[in-house]
């Protein structure tokens, strides 16, 4: 096909509404789980706990998935995946209120993890690959810069509804109907994703194996840089959540944050669309410092707040530092994976990110019960400080790279065309 200028010429309409749906079910089952458990049981413990087991599923699962992808294509590994969260999803409101013993929940959590679709790290990769596969090579650099910027602001914006679906949800009908909304979406939505059209462009499958880089070179230092701040940022999400959780009980209603928790994504989601009106100046791993900073002394700010305004207030003014954190690496993600392997990178960082929201998430618990409220409250700043030195990691790395003259040729989504790959933003 003749390359144009216009990528929505090669998704179609229809593609984004669905992409985007997918994504619910990923950003409601971690508030779902956690909400439920804790609705049901009384124990912030076991939800955080809970919380936990479904991101050690997605952590084990997500690379896998991520290479079995960059090997076959979405499709073949997509549409059982898919249909098996479903149906794990619409068992689990039965497990929790069947009373069933501990380990058969944590169990179930576990299973759910492991079949998590993340429709998001899919959508990056395959708009990625048609960046590179159908546009003209002078707009892809533009063009990827906008498109990453879109699914870092899709993501804030599924975790603003996803969290307010599961506060409404759980307060209008019953602590149960999150999940089982969920499980809907993912037998609908994410099976829709799946056998899209553009699925046939992603990378993936035998013709593209003779230029896929092993799966060793996606763990180079400047990758596991990014992988370890996204970490961070998961951390920061699962310790925001939990606490908050703990601070809505505290106030005599838990199902209070999910709604609070969905301030945190309105500034995100705003400025992580504003992005792409950056100078180009301002380089990647310049906005990584700053919007890190802007993260951390918030967060500070939540964790000194004492009542409900102030709390609100901090959580509407964090999200201006989260949201251009996860365009930004995942910017840099884009561009420093190895060729053929933007599914593996993107759930790379994709997992690192539930992984972190889910051990911080139990931990948050652990200490809001065993230690006390502020003190809960007081470990989003810490991990946002994480995400602020591993940004300063990332520039001595890029440093020592130039001073080395050892500046990566390769692009992400194998941009094979010299003059892309300059006109990136590193």
């Amino acid at each position: 096909m003749t390359p144009d200028h216009s990528l929505i010429c090669h998704t179609g309409w229809a593609y984004w509404p669905i992409a985007f749906i997918a994504r619910l079910p990923f950003a409601m089952m971690t508030v779902g789980v956690l909400m439920l458990v804790v609705a049901v049981t009384g124990s912030v413990r076991l939800g955080g706990l809970t919380s936990a087991a479904v991101g050690v599923g997605v952590v084990v699962a997500g690379p896998l998935i991520g290479d079995l992808v960059d090997r076959h294509g979405q499709r073949r590994v997509l549409v059982p995946v898919g249909l098996a969260n479903g149906i794990l999803l619409a068992l689990f409101p039965l497990v929790v209120t069947g009373r069933m013993p501990e380990g058969v929940v944590l169990a179930t959590a576990l299973l759910i993890g492991l079949t998590a679709p993340q429709a998001a790290a899919m959508s990056r990769s395959r708009l990625l690959a048609i960046i590179a596969a159908r546009l003209a090579p002078e707009r892809r650099a533009v063009t990827t810069n906008r498109i990453m910027s879109y699914e870092s602001a899709a993501d804030e914006t599924a975790f603003v509804i996803g969290p307010f679906l599961v506060g409404i949800l759980a307060a209008l009908i019953a602590p149960w109907a999150p999940i089982a909304i969920a499980a809907a979406l993912s037998f609908g939505f994410v099976t829709a994703f799946a056998l899209h059209p553009t699925a046939r462009v992603a990378p993936g499958g035998p013709d593209g194996g003779s230029d896929r880089a092993p799966f060793r070179a996606v763990l180079s230092g400047r990758i596991l840089v990014l992988v370890a701040a996204t970490f961070g940022v998961g951390a920061f999400f699962g310790a925001t959540l939990t606490s908050l959780t703990a601070f809505a009980q505290a106030h005599g209603d838990e199902a209070q944050a999910g709604l609070l928790y969905g301030l945190l994504g309105i500034g995100s989601a705003v400025l992580a669309l504003g992005v792409v009106l950056l100078p180009r100046r301002f380089a990647l791993r310049h906005r990584w410092l700053v919007f890190s900073a802007v993260l951390a002394a918030t967060a500070v700010g939540y964790a000194t707040a004492a009542g409900l305004g102030p709390v609100t207030v901090w959580l509407l003014v964090m999200g201006l530092g989260v949201g251009p954190t996860l365009v930004t690496l995942f910017s840099l993600a884009g561009e420093r994976a190895p060729g053929g392997r933007a599914a593996t990178t993107m759930t790379l960082l994709g997992s690192a990110l539930t992984l972190a929201q889910a051990l911080s998430s139990a931990l948050t618990g652990w200490v809001a019960e065993s230690v006390s409220l502020p003190a809960a409250m007081s470990l989003p700043a810490i991990a946002a400080a994480l995400v602020l030195a591993f940004g300063g990691v990332n520039l001595v790395l890029e440093k020592r790279g130039r001073a080395g003259n050892t500046e990566p040729a390769t692009v992400s989504i194998r941009f094979s065309a010299p003059a892309a790959a300059r006109t990136l933003d590193v």
